[in-house]
């Protein structure tokens, strides 16, 4: 017996800063609760805070992966020149990033080819879990996902992120840099490199009365 499946369509950028801070940003034009946008940061401390821009998103969010403090703020993204090299800012709170992409690897062309339905089944996700692993160590793409919860994801797209700027309540974050070590929100991390993945993401909740 499986339980309600929630299905979010968008974009995940990763990013590291040479001053250990590691971000995370989720942008999902289509969701369960309409399009919105949500931040995670890991300090160098190992301490992780989310920003979610509403309380219900904030507590879906936070039922799913593991944090130690969050914060309900608004939280928007911008993407300038989508269709080619694009710049994407981020203003979430005490939070400002500009990140911009480059071009797609091979990597990144044969992920853009997956067809819409392989990237919302579990099997091909199960399937692309260990070659994920291989090809970018710390990244998985099925996992159990807070109580009684799995999630998996569907890449469908991927670009490098090539230069980023982040202020942290008014603080740089310094140069960019990979995330490492991973983030620590949940079953897996964003890969290593910085980029920004096109995916859905599915989230299996336990099945009702349990």
């Amino acid at each position: 017996m499986t339980g309600e499946r929630l299905r979010f369509d968008g974009w995940i950028a990763g990013v590291g800063t040479s001053s250990g801070t590691r971000l995370v940003v989720g942008h999902w034009p289509r969701s369960p609760f309409g399009a919105f946008s949500d931040v995670m940061v890991e300090h160098p401390d190992g301490e992780r805070v989310l920003l979610a821009p509403s309380q219900r998103i904030a507590d879906f969010v936070a039922a799913t992966y593991r944090f130690d403090r969050i914060e309900v703020v608004p939280v928007s993204v911008t993407a300038v020149a989508p269709a080619g090299d694009s710049v994407w800012l981020v203003e979430a709170g005490p939070l400002r990033l500009r990140l911009r992409t480059g071009r797609r690897s091979a990597l990144g062309l044969m992920l853009s080819a997956v067809p819409a339905p392989f990237a919302r089944s579990p099997v091909w996700a199960a399937l692309c879990d260990v070659p994920a692993r291989l090809l970018m160590p710390g990244v998985r793409t099925l996992g159990r996902a807070g109580p009684g919860r799995r999630e998996w994801y569907g890449a469908r797209g991927l670009r490098p992120v090539v230069a980023a700027d982040a202020v942290l309540d008014g603080v740089g974050l310094g140069a960019l840099a990979p995330l490492d070590p991973p983030v620590a929100f949940g079953f897996g991390s964003a890969p290593r490199s910085p980029s920004l993945v096109r995916v859905t993401t599915t989230v299996e909740l336990a099945p009702a009365g349990r």
